[in-house]
């Protein structure tokens, strides 16, 4: 009998292999410093380990409660409440997920129906369109404002239409390492106010904001707080990004749609992380004291990056780092910027990823992302590369 291969019609035509793949790829291959993808080269604090340990010897190795370990998400909600003044309520308001990732994609589809319009704020961190897409709904980019990434009120306001079902928000950004404040905050809750549209607040930097900054969260803002998934990251806080855990709250009607879809894509997230993640909250003082770690590694990186011709570009939250190329002595400065990231991959030794792959056009503004969640020996290492440049 001849085989037949049954023909498919894919449901994202246009993903292909991500720029992190590819990039980490090439680093690996030209033994390149890796400052591409944004996760940790460092271990997280050995107790958390030994908390996660003791779990599995008591036994914690069956499956949790859909919604999540009720320790977790009751250590979930002082912290929130403690912060940023809202009470969730731990058994209808607070979920679990395998990572923030997943809590975006859930969110989307619990809410998004076909033809249903979204509005993403570009760059933005690549799963959004990927995700608003799967649901059948409609990605709208809004452009923060190119040079400052500052959101665009004018430009949001215009985007908004009857068909408008939800905005993604992500503060502190990823790319651009930007932090919106109190006047931003407000002025998106003033022009949600006399709408129906949702909110996806993408946190999971929420602990990496730097003086002068401060994170403000939408919980803080109850016009926002009460159309809004909030989504947060264990594995970004606690330097653990490859346990995939994540959680979302959001008021109970919301969260009752968004369990409906997430007992059947996950049903719920690893029983003996949960157990040791919330005794590990029992101190709050490790994530209290991840604004100064992160701090001191993003002074190190920049202090070095002044000694080359990169324009450094703001880095108020998050772990990254922006810098414009277009002043570099090097002619490849003038390459777009993914050929540029390959080239400094290949030639310099250190890797960093186009602001471009962020767009979905491909916008290109000179301007290229580094990660320093690494060991000071690791931006060291990568520092002594870049001052060719």
């Amino acid at each position: 009998m001849t085989e037949h291969t049954p023909s498919l019609q894919t449901k994202l035509p246009k993903v292909g292999t991500t720029i992190f793949t590819v990039m980490s790829a090439l680093a690996a291959e030209k033994g390149a410093v890796n400052l591409g993808q944004g996760f940790p080269d460092f271990d997280c604090d050995p107790r958390l380990i030994q908390a996660v340990t003791d779990a599995m010897q008591r036994g914690h190795n069956q499956y949790p409660p859909m919604p999540g370990v009720p320790a977790l998400r009751e250590a979930v909600a002082a912290k929130v409440q403690a912060l940023y003044g809202r009470a969730y309520q731990p058994a209808t308001e607070i979920t679990i997920t395998a990572g923030a990732t997943q809590a975006i994609l859930t969110a989307i589809l619990a809410v998004v129906r076909a033809g249903d319009e979204v509005i993403v704020l570009e760059p933005c961190y690549d799963s959004y369109v990927p995700n608003i897409e799967l649901a059948g709904g409609v990605a709208v980019p809004v452009p923060l404002t190119p040079g400052t990434f500052r959101p665009d009120f004018d430009k949001i306001t215009a985007a908004l239409t009857p068909r408008t079902r939800a905005i993604i928000v992500n503060s502190p950004h990823n790319p651009s390492a930007t932090v919106w404040t109190d006047a931003d905050m407000r002025k998106l809750q003033e022009i949600l106010a006399p709408t129906e549209v949702l909110l996806i607040s993408d946190e999971v930097y929420e602990h990496m904001v730097y003086a002068p900054n401060q994170h403000l969260s939408a919980a803080s803002y109850p016009g926002l707080a009460a159309r809004a998934f909030i989504v947060s990251s264990f594995g970004k806080t606690y330097h653990v990004t490859g346990w995939k855990v994540g959680t979302v709250c959001a008021p109970a009607a919301m969260t009752a749609e968004f369990r409906k879809v997430h007992q059947f894509n996950v049903f719920t997230v690893n029983t003996p992380m949960q157990h040791g993640l919330a005794a590990y909250m029992a101190d709050p003082a490790p994530y209290l004291e991840l604004p100064a770690f992160y701090a001191a590694k993003r002074d190190l990186f920049r202090a070095g990056l002044e000694k080359t011709r990169f324009r450094l570009l703001p880095s108020e939250g998050s772990y990254f780092q922006c810098v414009d190329i277009s002043a570099l002595a090097v002619p490849e400065r003038d390459l777009p910027e993914a050929e540029f990231c390959q080239w400094l991959t290949s030639e310099i030794g250190v890797a960093a990823i186009p602001l471009s792959a962020f767009y979905g056009d491909g916008f290109d503004q000179k301007v290229i992302r580094f990660c320093y969640a690494k060991k000071d020996e690791t931006l060291r290492a990568a520092l002594s590369r870049l001052e060719r440049l």
